[in-house]
């Protein structure tokens, strides 16, 4: 029976050169969260008859995202490797503005920290809708699971 959906995902901890407690709090919900719920189908291993669940490892490599999809048994079924070049501004402005919201959330009033965390999740939608974009032809996936998608994509940028 198809089972489009990833069951386990990791991250390449080399690429991790720098992590805080906020960052690996954000990084351990999105993981959670995905698992929990998440919509991908990856087109040739679905064309090929493997129907998921499936593995993520995600990594960057020379400046591009790199999803390595395995089976539910780990045998590698493919690659797909995306450009990140469209991605370092809706990055950097994530950055930005989580820093803003986590220094927020120690001293500002809750209406300052509601607009600034409503302009976060602004960059995310947009930043989760480019990535739905890239992905088209490639993968078919749901706006949640994007979303949480570009979080570990930015978790894999930080460079302390």
């Amino acid at each position: 029976m198809p089972d489009p959906r990833i069951s386990h995902i990791s991250l390449d901890d080399a690429t991790i050169i720098w992590r805080n407690a906020d960052i690996e709090q954000e990084r351990r919900i999105a993981i959670f969260d995905l698992i929990e719920e998440n919509s991908f189908r990856p087109i040739r291993s679905a064309e090929a008859g493997h129907e998921g669940p499936y593995r993520l490892r995600l990594s960057v490599e020379d400046g591009r995202l790199v999803l390595a999809i395995a089976d539910e048994a780990g045998e590698p079924l493919e690659t797909i490797i995306l450009g990140l070049g469209r991605f370092r501004r809706p990055i950097r402005d994530y950055f930005a503005i989580c820093d803003s919201y986590y220094q927020a959330i120690r001293r500002a009033t809750a209406a300052e920290i509601e607009t600034i965390d409503m302009a976060r999740r602004g960059i995310h939608n947009d930043a989760a809708e480019m990535l739905l974009e890239r992905l088209a032809g490639k993968v078919e996936t749901d706006f949640p699971t994007a979303r949480r998608l570009f979080t570990l994509i930015c978790v894999l940028h930080i460079r302390g």
